[in-house]
């Protein structure tokens, strides 16, 4: 690609299949599985991930582990980067005790589905948010947002981009580092992402972005070539393209790891990540839901994975 605003920097991926991967999945897994997960994306380069949510087992109940899953990653090995969702002060003060680097404040941009995924008014969740950044001061623990339904809702359809350049404000008003805006499901489109951009970035100048998108309409990849264009360099996806929100009608699959580092990888960009590797880590993700995952790298592998001639038949016919 030769847009010239395209980052030539190295792109930063956050891995978030351990908490939005498997959030929304039938089948629940156990810390030691999803610790086998996380060894195989360490193998393959991660070194950030969303790892859980402080949130009610009874609402999420595939994350009822978070405190076992937050020890065992930081047994496993140093020099990660570990963030995790939280919905209060209660939420945030577990996160804390069990020794996250960041926390994720979220809402989301649309009233309808904020009250469906943490049954409060967008009001209410943001006057929330002032407690929990006066708690994280000097702690060491760094304040992450992240705007649900940032390109449209699913019960209200468009969200208006005045309201997410409002709620990115208060977020660079309570400190935060970073600002993930969510596709949660799948409605981004490449002229949405120009505008959210481009605005945001005029609300909040300091406060850098993170692109999160789904693939549930198949332009989860068009949707990060226009942020690259627009020099947006911090993405986030799943491993096996795993994901989706309970609390919202029609939310599949994140864009897969896999797919996202083949793609940077092929138009030149530094990830720090092994697309080989990845695809091994889809693999594994693969076996532990029991089915085939959406990611497509993973079954197609990297450009030039070859095969051998002699293991495909050869067209019988008249010449």
């Amino acid at each position: 690609m030769s847009t010239p605003d395209v980052p030539r920097q190295g792109i930063h991926i956050t891995e978030v299949g351990l908490r939005d991967g498997l959030q929304n999945e039938a089948v629940v897994l156990s810390t030691d599985q999803k610790l086998s997960l996380a060894r195989a994306l360490m193998a393959a380069g991660v070194r950030e991930f969303e790892a859980t949510s402080f949130v009610s087992p009874r609402a999420v109940p595939a994350l009822a582990d978070a405190a076992d899953m937050m020890a065992a990653l930081r047994r496993e090995m140093s020099g990660l980067h570990l963030s995790a969702l939280v919905p209060n002060v209660r939420g945030a003060e577990r996160a804390m005790q069990a020794g996250v680097d960041s926390v994720v404040l979220f809402v989301s941009a649309s009233e309808s589905h904020n009250a469906k995924n943490v049954n409060r008014r967008v009001a209410e969740s943001l006057a929330g948010f002032e407690q929990i950044a006066r708690l994280l001061e000097g702690t060491g623990v760094a304040l992450r947002g992240a705007i649900a339904t940032a390109f449209g809702c699913p019960f209200e359809g468009n969200v208006s981009v005045d309201a997410v350049a409002d709620i990115a404000r208060r977020f660079a008003d309570l400190g935060a580092t970073h600002l993930s805006l969510g596709d949660t499901t799948g409605m981004a489109t490449p002229p949405l992402v120009t505008e959210r951009v481009t605005r945001l970035r005029d609300a909040a100048p300091d406060l850098p972005l993170t692109l999160h998108f789904h693939n549930t309409r198949g332009i989860g990849l068009a949707n990060v070539m226009q942020g690259l264009a627009l020099g947006v360099d911090r993405y986030e996806s799943s491993i096996g393209g795993l994901g989706g929100c309970p609390f919202a009608p029609g939310a599949s699959g994140n864009i897969a790891t896999e797919d996202l580092a083949y793609l940077l990888e092929e138009m030149g960009l530094e990830t720090g990540l092994d697309v080989e590797r990845l695809i091994e880590a889809a693999g594994r993700a693969s076996d532990l839901m029991g089915r085939p995952l959406p990611g497509q790298v993973s079954r197609a592998g990297a450009r030039l994975a070859l095969s051998a001639c002699d293991t495909v038949p050869t067209a019988r016919g008249e010449a």
